[in-house]
C-alpha cells in the first residue's frame, strides 16, 4: 500500500461502506484492527488514516484505544463517531455519557467552515448513532458544527479533524462531498485504483501461491466465502473442492438454493 488510506477497525457496523466509498473514489482503502502497532500503520504509507465508529466507550476500563502519537505523526486524521470521542478523550478533552443520545437523522449547523467542510450547505441532515458524547473538545481544537451536541470539532492545523456523524451513510445528505474533501483534498490521496486491477492482481497471486497443489474450500453460502470461491475457481479452476456444510441452523430450504446456486457457478 502506498498513499492510500487506511480505516482503523473499532467494531462499527458500517467500516465495510467507509471503505466502499473511498473505493469509489478510485482511492485504495484498507481496514486493519484498532490496535495495529502505529510503526506497523505508517509503513504502508497512508495518505490519511480514519479512526471508524464503534459500540464501545472511551471511557469504559476495557476502552478500545490507539497509540497517542498516531496524532502527532504528520498523517491527516478522520475520526468518526466512536472515532471523534477517543480523539477528544486522548487528546485532553472530555467524553461524558449524554442524556440521551442520538439515534437517526438530525440536524447539522456548521458553526465555522474548514477543509473538511469545503462546499458543504450550512445546513443538513446527518445520521447519528451515538450515546457518549464529547462534552469539551480538547485544547488547539475548534468546535465547527453542533446538532444539539458538538457534531464536528478539528485541529486544521494537525490536519485532524472529527465528526460525530456517520458520512458514509446515505442519510447523511452531504457526507459524500466530506469524504471526497478529507481523501482528495485533506489527504490528496492518488486515484490509482480500480476492482478491475484488484481481481487480476489477486488471481495472479493464489495461482502463483498455489501452484500444482490443490484446494478444499469450505463454503456458507455468504458473501466471504463465496467471492472466495470465484476468486481462486478463477485462479485454479478443478484444482479447487469447494465444500458446502448445512448446519440445519439455515432458513427453510435456504441449504437446497445455496446448492444451486452453486452448481450454476461450476463451484462444486
Amino acid at each position: 500500500m502506498n498513499n492510500g488510506i487506511i480505516i482503523l477497525d473499532f467494531g462499527s457496523q458500517y467500516n465495510q461502506l467507509i471503505g466502499r466509498r473511498i473505493r469509489e473514489m478510485e482511492v485504495y482503502s484498507e481496514i486493519i484492527p484498532f490496535n495495529t502497532p502505529l510503526a506497523e500503520i505508517l509503513a504502508k504509507k497512508p495518505a490519511g488514516i480514519i479512526l471508524s465508529g464503534g459500540p464501545s466507550s472511551v471511557n469504559a476500563e476495557d476502552a478500545h484505544l490507539v497509540e497517542k502519537e498516531l496524532f502527532e505523526a504528520g498523517v491527516p486524521v478522520l475520526g468518526i463517531c466512536y472515532g471523534m470521542q477517543l480523539t477528544a478523550h486522548l487528546l485532553g478533552g472530555k467524553v461524558t455519557k449524554g442524556e440521551k443520545g442520538e439515534y437517526g437523522k438530525a440536524e447539522l449547523a456548521i458553526v465555522k467552515s474548514n477543509a473538511l467542510f469545503n462546499g458543504v450547505a450550512e445546513k443538513s441532515i446527518v445520521w447519528m448513532s451515538h450515546f457518549d458524547e464529547v462534552a469539551e473538545a480538547p485544547e488547539g481544537f475548534e468546535i465547527s458544527a453542533k446538532s444539539g451536541v458538538i457534531a464536528a470539532m478539528a485541529n486544521e492545523d494537525k490536519k485532524i479533524y472529527t465528526v460525530q456523524f456517520h458520512p458514509e451513510v446515505t442519510h447523511t445528505e452531504e457526507g459524500g462531498k466530506m469524504l471526497e474533501n478529507f481523501v482528495l483534498n485533506i489527504c490528496k490521496a492518488e486515484k490509482n485504483w480500480k476492482l478491475t486491477g484488484y481481481i487480476e492482481r489477486t488471481v495472479a497471486e493464489i495461482r502463483e501461491k498455489v501452484g500444482t497443489e490443490k484446494v478444499i474450500l469450505g463454503l456458507s453460502g455468504g458473501v466471504d466465502s463465496s467471492v472466495a470461491a470465484v476468486l481462486i475457481h478463477k485462479a485454479i479452476g478443478d484444482q479447487l473442492t469447494c465444500i458446502f456444510v448445512d448446519t440445519g441452523l439455515l432458513r427453510k430450504n435456504e441449504g437446497k438454493k445455496v446448492m444451486e446456486n452453486y452448481r450454476v457457478s461450476i463451484l462444486i
